[in-house]
């Protein structure tokens, strides 16, 4: 395979943050693994990605002192440092216009004088933030590629937790398709990267570039052999990992384990904090649980993946998830998830790796989890097997190597060097309707033997 030349956008890659700049960095530095990448940031990040020293042809920095003051000091003062605020994507639009204007300006003559083969906007992820540059690049002289890109989730009806957390800013998601640059990005772009089944079904009317890879990946080097070492009859461990917020449903994932807990059956860990801690220890004490149930509050990542792969079950029935890497981290540390099925979580897990309850309502979700985790219980052969099938599917297809080789195989196919790619998302669905027809996980859950 010839070695790419890629000029990478990621205004905020950074491999010491958490969620899409980590994510997005390392995605980056596994490209830089196999080709000559250039990764354009932001100077906010240019201290933590030069420390890391990635595989990285160069690093260029887009200077914007002025608007980073002003963005810096309205994230903290303005949304109170919230990365989970729905309104900083739309308050986000003009300082991410202005970074690819300027990254335009300082790049446009070495694109020019052919420097580059591809350029592969990774940042920002949300569909409804437009580049610029898939129109500065309409004629060329080389292709625009977007992605991978997710978002755009519903929030169903009828949940409690949904309605406590979601903004009035989701109304005016729409909106988007009418800023500029909306329309010439994706009419432009020579391929679209989709993260999620209902990201995908959202540019369907671009199906013929459009493909599909998962958002999260995971390091190899954390895909380690199975350590656990049961005790006939022990008791089933059981962590959440997660941010204490309505969204993660972490109430549901109790009030499913409940009966198992008071059986004196398993044990509940709960890693994380937030605004729902002290109403999740109340409910613990409700359910008659609290000698069962641990809260850690946050943890380092490596304590997090030592409790991931101390864990049987990974119990995460979250309602509202893009990515969810840490089921990725779950998979293959061992720990088998039971998620509910939808967005990130439902692409990822499917029948030989996890189970899955429906999106139906909270009390349909509780009896389809508590029937799970029963079973998991008293079939532990079932338990193992899946945990098995689990590990061999994060080793061999959830990595950020086999990630970089997915997105390879777009740029190949946009350069004329390779075939088109057959990388479908896991459901097709239709944007209003959901699900219209289920598959087996064919690219980033493929089948495994073991």
């Amino acid at each position: 395979m010839s070695r790419l030349r890629i000029l990478v956008l990621g205004p905020f890659c950074d491999p010491e943050a958490v969620s899409m700049p980590y994510v997005t960095y390392s995605h980056a530095a596994a490209l830089g693994k196999l080709h000559d990448v250039t990764l354009a940031i932001g100077a906010p990040a240019e201290d933590h990605v030069r420390r890391a020293n990635g595989p990285f042809r160069n690093i260029e920095v887009v200077r914007m002192p002025t608007l980073e003051r002003i963005q810096a000091w309205s994230f903290r003062w303005i949304f109170r440092s919230n990365f989970d605020s729905q309104a900083l994507t739309a308050f986000g639009y003009p300082f991410h216009l202005a970074f690819e204007w300027y990254a335009w300006r300082q790049l446009r003559r070495r694109i020019f004088a052919g420097e580059f083969d591809v350029v592969l906007r990774v940042l920002p992820m949300s569909p409804v933030l437009p580049s610029p540059f898939a129109f500065f690049l309409r004629k060329g002289p080389i292709p625009f590629v977007i992605g991978p890109l997710n978002g755009g989730l519903p929030w169903p009806g009828g949940f409690s937790q949904l309605e406590r957390q979601k903004e009035w800013v989701w109304g005016l998601r729409d909106l988007y398709q009418y800023l500029p640059f909306a329309r010439s990005t994706y009419r432009d772009a020579a391929a679209i990267i989709a993260a999620s089944s209902q990201t995908h079904s959202e540019f369907a009317g671009y199906s013929d570039k459009l493909f599909f890879v998962p958002e999260p990946g995971i390091a190899r080097s954390l895909c380690l052999d199975d350590s656990r070492r049961p005790e006939p009859g022990g008791k089933l461990e059981l962590v959440f990992v997660g941010a204490l917020v309505p969204r993660k449903a972490c109430d549901l994932a109790l009030r499913a384990a409940a009966p198992l807990l008071r059986s004196d059956l398993a044990r509940f860990t709960v890693v994380g904090d937030g605004p729902e801690r002290s109403t999740l220890e109340h409910l613990v004490r409700a359910l008659g649980i609290e000698k069962a149930v641990v809260f850690c509050g946050w943890l380092g990542h490596a304590e997090v993946l030592k409790q991931l792969r101390s864990a049987d079950v990974f119990v995460f029935p979250s309602l509202r998830d893009n990515g969810a890497g840490v089921v990725f981290e779950a998979l293959a540390s061992g720990a088998v998830p039971v998620v509910v099925d939808f967005g990130g979580p439902g692409d990822i897990v499917y029948a030989d790796v996890g189970c899955k309850a429906p999106m139906t309502n909270e009390s349909d979700i509780v009896v389809h989890l508590e029937k799970a985790l029963t079973e998991l219980a008293h079939n532990r052969d079932y338990l193992v097997r899946l945990r098995r099938q689990g590990m061999i599917y994060a080793r061999e297809r959830l990595t950020w190597d086999a990630k970089a080789q997915d997105t390879t195989r777009v740029l190949q196919w946009v350069l004329r060097q390779g075939p088109k790619p057959d990388l479908l998302p896991p459901k097709a669905l239709t944007p209003a309707l959901g699900p219209s027809r289920g598959n087996v996980i064919p690219n980033a859950g493929s089948p495994v033997s073991g």
